[in-house]
């Protein structure tokens, strides 16, 4: 029998079985990580540089973009190496560091989401309250509690899930290292009976801020549709519906899948959902709010325009 404390390793699900198919998978991730790099930096720059940006929508939609370089670094660069390597291999702290970090950016990220909804609602339903409501205090003690919660959400399950006997081998079938798979390889009833609790509480609270963001969008809509102006109601759709949209992308990918019937479970698609939920939201955020918002496309067409004019005269000087 092997515990936690002997196994030195854990294998990971090999996204292909052919090289030429392992080298297509190793490019395919190696250009989203670097849409994702570029995209979110290039929102992170416009944040901090441009002052029509520093308001709480633009501070929060910061820390989003950390959250979500968060992810693709934490998961992409190891699955391209095992591409590469043609390995599947990952030593068991290092399994265990990966877990730690996708829970927290994970748990941060949504918790951000939540948040974001907040900032929403005051914005359309209590535009009189915006100021009280969402001053920087208040929004820098709201991201704080959101990267708290990921930090101890994410320490309590890595701390007890990695202290759990595992006697069923080392195989995790999935491409990065992730809690419900390693549970199955717990041959210990007591912790894995405590991990499925610390699961369920975390659920609930997530759901609890999912039936929040719900009403809070009923809400929202409803005030969306008395504006008498065409225009108006065009502007408060245009703030909403990125961050709408982003959270649909988030939740509806996990929710299927890991509540996908079992009847229709396959490698193939388990692999490929778990990209979906693990690696294409993250990369896909940035252009999202980037297509609706227009402060934040003239802050990034202003910042591009500026280090391609600096680029120019730094050609022209250096010649």
């Amino acid at each position: 029998m092997s515990n936690s404390s002997s196994m030195a390793q854990f294998l990971l699900l090999a996204l292909a079985d052919r090289r030429e198919l392992q080298l297509l998978h190793f490019w395919l991730f190696l250009a989203i990580s670097l849409a994702a790099l570029l995209a979110n930096g290039l929102i992170l720059s416009a944040v901090a540089c441009d002052h029509h940006l520093h308001t709480p929508m633009g501070f929060f939609l910061l820390n989003l973009s950390l959250t979500d370089l968060g992810c693709i670094c934490t998961t992409v660069p190891k699955a391209m190496h095992n591409s590469l390597q043609n390995t599947t291999t990952i030593s068991y702290m290092g399994c265990a560091a990966q877990g730690f970090f996708f829970l927290f950016f994970m748990f941060a990220e949504f918790s951000l989401l939540t948040i974001m909804c907040y900032d929403r609602y005051v914005a359309i339903c209590k535009p009189l309250h915006y100021g009280t409501l969402l001053g920087s205090r208040a929004c820098a003690h709201m991201a704080a509690a959101a990267w708290a919660t990921g930090f101890l959400t994410a320490l309590l399950h890595t701390a007890n899930t990695f202290s759990l006997p595992l006697c069923q081998g080392n195989a995790l079938g999935q491409f990065f290292c992730e809690i419900p798979p390693i549970l199955k390889l717990s041959c210990s009833h007591s912790g894995y009976l405590r991990e499925i609790g610390f699961i369920g509480v975390t659920c609930c609270l997530m759901f609890g801020c999912f039936v929040f963001i719900v009403f809070s969008y009923v809400q929202i809509f409803r005030a969306v549709l008395r504006i008498p102006s065409q225009q108006g109601r065009h502007k408060a759709f245009s703030t909403c519906l990125p961050h709408l949209a982003v959270v649909s992308l988030f939740v509806s990918t996990g929710i299927f899948a890991y509540l996908k019937p079992p009847s229709i479970s396959s490698p193939s698609l388990d692999l490929a959902l778990s990209v979906l939920y693990s690696v294409v939201p993250q990369a896909v955020n940035p252009f999202i709010y980037s297509l609706r918002n227009q402060e934040l496309k003239d802050a990034l067409r202003k910042l591009m325009t500026g280090c391609f004019s600096g680029a120019i005269k730094c050609q022209f000087s250096g010649v």
